[in-house]
């Protein structure tokens, strides 16, 4: 979690026994989220790491568009990836820390039937909020060396269409020297304007580019899966992402 006057980190794994859920409800040791009318609540008591201290706090999100699709990543249907609500208005309120704000997001799930070190070496994600609808730019490699990619575009009824994907276009590195790719108009270069999460494997930043005709601010990401198998970065994960008895 990041905000404009304050930074937290908290990815607890925990075992299937801490897992609680139904129809409108998923809960997850001691942190839940829940449908409440037209607003997703989530629910954050954790522990950040590796310093212990406290990550409490409340997020709504508001879709403004639902979307009822997912799609395969791979041939033989084993990483799905659902867009749910490709474009909302998100309220954030933390107690600890204490922040608040408001403004634009989005909601998506990526589950599968193996891990996704074992599916794929890389991947590049982007989504732009357009002004009539929604941009999504996914590609990457699997480990097999085959490419996959997507170009999305969402209309408000919730609606996707497949689109031409605009040029390739390589972002700054990042501080740990992984590689960053993007999509943009022909003749414009998208730079980086901040990176929030610069991890050994995995970047998440908002880039300014231009997709279809329009200058946007989207939010990027990229994930080397490759460096993810590492056994030094294995050896570095539990510093950030301890395991829960309960």
């Amino acid at each position: 979690m990041t905000g404009p006057r304050g930074k937290a980190w908290a990815m607890t794994e925990r075992p299937s026994t801490s897992v609680r859920r139904d129809a409108d409800h998923l809960a997850i040791g001691p942190s839940s989220l829940h449908w409440d009318g037209d607003v997703l609540v989530i629910d954050i008591a954790e522990t950040s790491a590796p310093l212990p201290y406290p990550v409490r706090g409340q997020v709504r999100v508001y879709p403004e568009m639902i979307g009822t699709t997912g799609f395969h990543l791979d041939p033989l249907g084993k990483h799905r990836w659902h867009p749910v609500a490709p474009r909302a208005r998100v309220e954030v309120d933390m107690t600890h820390p204490g922040v608040s704000w408001s403004g634009g997001g989005y909601f998506d799930s990526n589950f599968g039937a193996e891990p996704l070190e074992a599916g794929f070496d890389d991947w590049h994600w982007s989504r732009a909020h357009l002004k009539n609808d929604v941009a999504v730019l996914y590609e990457g490699r699997r480990v097999d060396g085959t490419p996959f990619d997507l170009a999305l575009r969402m209309d408000r009824q919730g609606n996707w269409t497949d689109v031409a994907p605009p040029p390739t276009a390589a972002l700054t590195r990042t501080g740990w020297l992984i590689d960053r790719l993007t999509r943009a108009d022909p003749g414009y270069q998208p730079k980086v304007v901040k990176t929030w999460v610069d991890a050994p494997f995995y970047a998440r930043s908002a880039i300014d580019t231009r997709l279809f005709g329009e200058d946007v601010r989207a939010v990027h990401e990229s994930l080397s899966l490759g460096r993810f198998r590492s056994p030094i970065v294995q050896s570095m994960l539990t510093m950030r992402m301890p395991r829960a008895a309960r």
